[in-house]
């Protein structure tokens, strides 16, 4: 069959949407955006929380990576859990846990805690982002409708993070407890609504048994990897503990792939990964998101260390990039489905690399409107073309009771990107850093850090270009997304990517 990953959808009559199912999208937005805005907001709390609570710098650290630890370590599980055991429970459970943990982490008086609190709200982030992906992708029906109500959502995450940095520089100045307790209220809004709107969805029957022993190895591998990938730039990158966690790691992996290749209900189904479309879709989130976190964060040290800009100032020079992206919400939906995703990814990535190589042009007074503004809308209307491509080429051609899996798989490859080529790019900067510490020097510093935020983008632009060879057979294998086709029989059908 030919399938919409690839190609442009065709025209189709307009369909008014309910109240409900606008509700509905608007709980699912508010999980994704409450997703964001915590990420972003915590960063600029770190210094205001260190002083009041007497914590050093590296335990500092694990207030964001225990977040992330959480999150991008249970996906995979919270992804398949969303299939098996009903995907609205498992969002609202997991919604409700984050408020609690929410409310906790504004009140706790302790680091341990208040790391304690962040690891549960990444843990039931794992849960609420691929449970409310999957219910947004069996909602609404493949083509132009879900095309556009994934636009929308992904919209969310750019709006949340970009105001998640200006909202966190307002309430820094009252309290650091407020960035901590904002999310509560929200979520708990959000699980009110969603308990009346959200559609009920069963749980997935025949499912040939629970898959305990990938679940256990595929959870502990993700774990460990986002674990010392955190820890690796502290630790260094040749050290005995680091390279033995990546064998150890290795281990995992080769483990979970052999038990999910025998198991007869697994965890992630392998075949899903022999379609040239969800394996570009996965590197290009790993690749998207990681050249993205990396040059938020060496472009945050540059304006407030170098140019002495406070954290609102910094939040408002990044604006202009979310804003892009939140006007552009409704609009992305139509323009999927009049250029199909394959075209739109390369289109975005070349944007971003424009963007980034631009960006190194900045010096120690820069003109904003001449280099950085100009950068911000290039890397924001790239942002708005890529990540709603993704999702609906990631989503796209699979059986509804794998959608919870595949949008597990999905943000794994968000989490795990960022973690990684952060670290890779922390580890450029630090093995630069000067011995005299001039602006100047720092700065010089900082442009390898940038160099190769713009490779990692180039190569998402060269894996997203595949997708566009001409020639091609008209029609495309998605057989392996469908669960209803034996293993045997899938691996005897060809696959073209």
């Amino acid at each position: 069959m030919t399938s919409p990953l690839t190609t442009p959808a065709a025209p189709s009559p307009a369909v008014r949407w309910t109240p409900r199912l606008w509700g509905t999208l608007l709980v699912l937005c508010a999980a994704m955006f409450l997703d964001a805005l915590d990420v972003s907001m915590v960063g600029v709390a770190l210094p205001s929380i260190g002083a009041d609570l007497g914590l050093s710098t590296s335990t500092l650290q694990w207030i964001v990576s225990g977040y992330i630890l959480g999150y991008g370590g249970l996906l995979l599980l919270g992804g398949r859990t969303a299939d098996l055991l009903g995907r609205r429970q498992v969002f609202l459970i997991a919604l409700g846990v984050f408020a609690v943990a929410s409310l906790l982490g504004g009140l706790v008086d302790s680091g341990p805690l208040l790391i304690a609190s962040r690891f549960i709200k990444g843990l039931s982030a794992a849960f609420t982002a691929p449970a409310g992906l999957s219910i947004i992708t069996t909602t609404f029906p493949e083509g132009p409708l879900r095309n556009r109500a994934l636009s929308i959502y992904t919209t969310c995450a750019a709006t949340g993070f970009s105001m998640g940095l200006v909202l966190s520089g307002l309430l820094t100045e009252a309290s650091w407890r407020l960035t901590m307790l904002l999310p509560a209220p929200i979520a708990l809004i959000a699980l009110v609504a969603g308990l009346k709107l959200l559609p009920r969805s069963a749980r997935e029957k025949d499912h040939n048994g629970y898959d305990i022993p990938g679940a256990v190895t595929g959870t502990a591998s993700m774990l460990l990897l986002v674990f010392t990938v955190v820890q690796a730039p502290e630790v260094g990158w040749a050290s005995a503990r680091t390279l033995l966690s990546f064998l150890a790691v290795a281990a995992l992996l080769t483990v979970f792939v052999l038990i999910e290749r025998r198991s007869p209900g697994p965890l992630v189904r392998l075949a899903v990964l022999r379609s040239g479309t969800q394996i570009r879709a996965q590197l290009g989130a790993m690749l998207f998101f990681g050249s993205y976190v990396s040059f938020q964060f060496l472009v945050t040290l540059y304006m407030q260390s170098l140019l002495g800009w406070s954290a609102l100032h910094t939040a408002l020079a990044f604006l202009p990039a979310g804003a892009l992206v939140a006007l552009s919400a409704t609009k992305m939906g139509s323009i999927v489905d009049r250029f199909g995703t394959q075209r739109l990814l390369p289109v975005g990535f070349g944007l971003m690399v424009i963007g980034y190589a631009l960006f190194l042009q900045v010096d120690l007074d820069p003109v904003y409107a001449a280099v950085i503004l100009p950068s911000m809308l290039l890397i924001g209307a790239a942002c708005a073309l890529v990540f709603p491509s993704l999702n609906i080429q990631a989503t796209n051609g699979v059986d509804d009771h794998e959608q919870g899996m595949v949008s597990g798989l999905l943000n794994t490859s968000v989490q795990v990107g960022g973690a990684i080529f952060l670290a890779i790019v922390t580890a450029v900067v630090t093995a630069g850093a000067p011995e005299n510490a001039t602006p100047q020097a720092v700065l010089d510093s900082y442009r390898p850090g940038l160099i190769v935020v713009t490779g990692i983008a180039l190569v998402g632009l060269l894996i997203t270009l595949t997708g566009l060879r001409t020639g091609r057979p008209p029609q495309q294998s998605v057989v392996v997304a469908q669960s209803t086709v034996k293993e045997t029989e899938a691996e005897r059908v060809p696959v073209r990517d």
